[in-house]
């Protein structure tokens, strides 16, 4: 299931990373007047973590289905 997962990620991360990158987290940090890299460094990052425990639930899903 790790297997899986690690592949999942790689598919999954792109998208919540590029969705709450430029979506949301990023709009919303620079609406309220972070414009450092430090504030974009940090909504990456928020959507890797994201990314993370729903790779694993789709993994989980397609291996109990």
């Amino acid at each position: 299931m790790l297997r899986l997962a690690s592949i999942l990620f790689s598919l999954v991360g792109t998208a919540l990373v590029g969705t709450a990158l430029a979506g949301i987290l990023v709009t919303g940090a620079l609406t309220a007047g972070y414009v450092t890299i430090e504030a974009i460094l940090v909504a990456a990052a928020a959507g890797a973590a994201l990314a993370v425990p729903v790779s694993l639930g789709v993994a989980w899903r397609l291996t109990h289905a």
